[in-house]
This record gives structure tokens, sequence and C-alpha cells, in this order.
């Protein structure tokens, strides 16, 4: 029996491309938002979920940090996404033919230089995948869409052109989640999530952070952010190299347990080479 795979965005999403990249040949739902994404898992709609968590150019995905913690879903994989803009006309459409594309602002905000080159004219619209189908759809030569080769494929458009993007090292890193806590052997080279908040004593974040520089555990990501509104409530996300399970791993949240009062690993999983 094949799982169901829920990613946020509609089909040919680059959510969509991460997901088929991590569970090829499954099914999978397409969610109009990240709650909805979530929920599917929750409910059992769905087996997994991928979700964006970070970009290298906008940084990281806000909704996800807000509601991973509060979602009693486990952290299990990680997957690493080159964004690759490609320009999508219908069949027997040629570059020449384009006047405007149309995409996510986002999207067409990348892809400046190429706009501006030939000068199209942009049209905005909800999402990459979306705009895709709706060329496809509509039947336009004189109008392209920017999205993935992958929504290309679904919809039935052809690549004018590829990489389009101005910057060439737009990654998105994604999230495997499952419902079911799956703790990844010491072995190999693995990574552990977890969030905390500090207690409010003084220098208790810089006393926290201590415990990983002496214990010799590479911290790849720290991330803070306010929870329920308050100013003074600062909540921490943190990734690291090593397993809960390794004794410099245990030595340094040993040391970091004595100045929170909140603690909770969200995952512990095989690192992707890609990262």
């Amino acid at each position: 029996m094949s799982k169901k795979i829920a990613f946020q965005g509609e089909p040919g999403a680059f959510s969509h491309a991460a997901a088929a990249n991590v569970f090829p040949g499954e099914e999978f739902v397409g969610c109009v938002t990240f709650e909805e994404t979530l929920n599917a898992v929750q409910t059992g709609k769905a087996d997994f979920a991928v979700v964006p968590v970070e970009n290298s150019l906008y940084g990281r995905i806000t909704d996800i940090h807000h509601l991973l913690p509060e979602s009693g879903l486990f952290i299990i994989g990680e997957t690493y996404l080159r964004v690759e803009m490609t320009l999508l006309g219908v069949p027997g459409a040629a570059i020449e033919d384009i006047t405007a594309v149309q995409s996510l602002s986002v999207a067409l905000g990348q892809c400046r230089k190429f706009i501006s080159k030939h000068g199209f004219r942009t049209i905005n619209a909800v999402d990459t995948a979306g705009s895709a189908r709706e060329i496809a759809q509509k039947g336009e030569k004189s109008v392209a869409a920017i999205a993935s080769r992958f929504a290309g494929e679904i919809y039935g458009l052809n690549v004018l052109a590829s990489n389009i993007e101005d910057a060439d090292h737009n990654t998105t890193r994604f999230l495997v989640l499952s419902p079911k806590e799956k703790l990844a052997p010491q072995q190999g080279k693995v990574k552990t999530t977890f969030i905390f908040r500090v207690r409010n004593v003084p220098a208790a974040l810089y006393k926290a952070m201590g415990g990983f520089a002496t214990n010799g555990v590479n911290m790849t990501k720290l991330e803070s952010y306010m929870v329920g509104g308050a100013f003074t409530a600062t909540q921490f996300y943190a990734d690291i190299e090593g397993h809960p399970d390794d004794v410099s791993v245990q030595h340094a949240f040993d040391e970091l347990k004595f100045f929170t009062d909140q603690f909770s690993i969200l995952g512990v999983y095989p690192a992707s080479e890609q990262g």
C-alpha cells in the first residue's frame, strides 16, 4: 500500500518536488496552508509531511518554527532542494511569442534580471504551481509561467528557458515529519533538533550555550522567536550535529537544562549529505 505524503501547495509546487525526491512513487496530498499540512498527518489523512524550514535567500520559514513545537510531530529526516526557476509555455509557443509572465511575486522577484532583459510584463499570482496550471488551462502562447520544471511536466508545458533565477545558490531545506518518533541510529552523521526556553537569570543563554562549546558539539542552527505574544517569553530552536546518546551531547544537554525551564527534542535524524 502506498504512503500518503502531505505538502503545502498545489501539485507541481517546489514542496511537492522535494516530497517526491524523498518519497518517489508515493501518493502526494497538496494542502492550502502549513496548518493543514501538519493536520493531515496529525489526523491520519497522510503518513508523513515534507515542509520547508529555511531558505538560503530568505532565511527561516516563520510559520513552521511556530507550528512544529506544538504539533506533536517528530522530525525523522531532512532534504535540500535547489530552487531552479523555469520559463514554461504552452505547446507550440516559443520564447519570442511571450509578452507576459505569471508567477508568485517572490518568484518574479528572483527572476528580475531575466524579465527585464526580455521586457516581459509581470502578473502576480498566488503560487508558482498554480500559475503553471492556469497557463496550461488558458492555452495562450503569449503568456508563460515561471515555476519548476516539475510543474511543467505535471501540466504539460514546454520549457522555454531554464535556470532563469538571478541567484544560483537559492536552496530550501525541508524537514520530513512523522506522527511517530523514529530516532536515527548513533552511527553516521546525525542531527538533533530541539527547542528550549532559558530561565530568567543573568547570562542564562550565554551559560546554556557554553556546554556545547566546551564539549565540542557543533551547533548548526539557533533561532529565537517570541511565544504567546510576550516580549519576555523567548523560545529557541536549535540544530546540532550529534546524537543524544553521544557522551559529548549528553554533557552539553545537562548544562543546557540547568539554565532552562523548558526543553524538548523534536527529532533525531540522519543528516542530509547536501547539508
